[in-house]
């Protein structure tokens, strides 16, 4: 009796998204820390090869759109648990071909697995979720990757300056421990029924445009601090692996004790307020970035400009409300390609820029971040379907 309650209790599609929100930062968290070292010091990359790797890194992000065929075939809480086992043989292999062309072909395979399984939880949260209680919800997921980020942080201080563990290892012991615990949820979880039925097909609505371009600038400002702010770590001063796992720690350890809260505060005052917030605070530290030349100050940036990225949860919010329930999961695939456009351009082009003026990057980052000052703007206070930008309540 006491098992049979506490499986009808804890079997909830919540508790199986926090559960694979859980695990996939745990592995993926693993192979960005130690991308940037790994590259420079195993495979000798310049800013070119990084900004090639990157660029092909987000090509299955801009193909996320294709999610919606193969729901034609698989169900999305299914598709979701295999795109989790399929990022964990990526970053397996990962170690094992420290080549540029290895490197290009493992990071692909990750990133399929990695871009399907963020749109399938995207869109499977906004499903099941109800919308009064989503905003806190997504808090919760960022809290939960949060500690698993953290622990896997942790795990690479302790393997690599403890232990002398090399690269190969590290990511294949996660690459394992990922595929271990997909089995389990895979295993553990009943399937849990739509509840509504989604459409199967591509679709674009002019409502949604704001949602649309908000999402975009959204993914060209996230290339400047996953791929350059990084980089400018390593390459300019000169961080070591525990040096950019310790920021990470930092990062994680504000991510799990605030996001809940903030999640909490975007239901209070609202998608424009906390939107508007974000991007007049990125303006201040992308500009920051270009003038930095202290290495503390450099970390004290790249730990400010990491806590904003919780602040994004409004813009899934928003959309949430103006969406019919039927367009959820094929616009979750369309805004993750969306997402992606900027994505696969941007750490390419930048990354040539790079070579000859570094500070230009962050410059460039800063005009994406008052164009999506400019569009927050046009958030209406209470958005719902009918009123999905102000122009429109107006």
């Amino acid at each position: 009796m006491f098992i049979k309650q506490f499986l009808k209790r804890y079997n909830q599609p919540e508790h199986l998204l926090l559960a694979m929100a859980f695990t996939m930062p745990l592995v993926f968290s693993v192979w960005m820390v130690l991308l940037n070292n790994f590259v420079i010091e195993k495979a000798s990359f310049t800013g070119i090869e990084i900004g090639i790797l990157q660029s092909l890194r987000e090509i299955p992000g801009f193909l996320a759109f294709t999610v919606i065929y193969a729901l034609l075939f698989i169900k999305e809480q299914r598709l979701a648990l295999i795109s989790l086992a399929i990022t964990s043989v990526g970053v397996f292999l990962t170690g094992f071909f420290p080549s540029v062309i290895g490197l290009y072909l493992t990071t692909m395979l990750m990133s399929v697995g990695f871009h399907y399984f963020e749109t399938l939880s995207q869109s499977l949260t906004l499903q099941w979720i109800d919308k009064d209680k989503t905003a806190h919800f997504m808090g919760r997921m960022l809290s939960i990757k949060a500690i698993a980020s953290l622990l896997a942080f942790s795990s690479i201080w302790v393997l690599m300056t403890q232990f002398s563990w090399g690269y190969q290892a590290t990511y294949a012991l996660f690459g394992i421990i990922g595929l271990v615990f997909t089995l389990v949820l895979a295993l553990s979880f009943k399937h849990f029924p739509e509840k509504t039925p989604q459409t199967k097909k591509l679709i674009l609505k002019k409502q949604y445009w704001l949602f649309y371009a908000l999402t975009f600038f959204s993914g060209a400002r996230r290339q400047i601090f996953v791929v350059f702010a990084g980089f400018l770590m390593v390459e300019k001063f000169h961080y070591s692996v525990a040096d950019i796992s310790a920021l990470f720690l930092i990062n994680y350890l504000f991510n799990w004790l605030f996001a809940a809260k903030i999640g909490l505060l975007i239901g209070k005052v609202g998608e424009r307020t906390v939107l508007r917030f974000e991007y007049i605070g990125l303006v201040i530290i992308f500009i920051s970035y270009g003038l930095v030349e202290n290495s503390t100050m450099a970390a004290a940036l790249y730990v400010i400009d990491h806590l904003f990225f919780a602040l994004a949860i409004a813009i899934k919010t928003y959309f949430q409300k103006i969406a019919q329930p039927e367009d959820i999961a094929a616009s979750a695939g369309v805004s993750f390609s969306i997402n992606h456009i900027a994505a696969v351009i941007i750490p390419a082009l930048l990354g040539m820029l790079w070579i000859i003026k570094p500070t230009w990057v962050f410059y460039i980052g800063a005009g994406f971040a008052l164009c999506s000052l400019s569009l927050a703007m046009l958030i209406p206070d209470k958005p719902r379907i009918g009123m999905e930008t102000r122009v429109a309540s107006s």
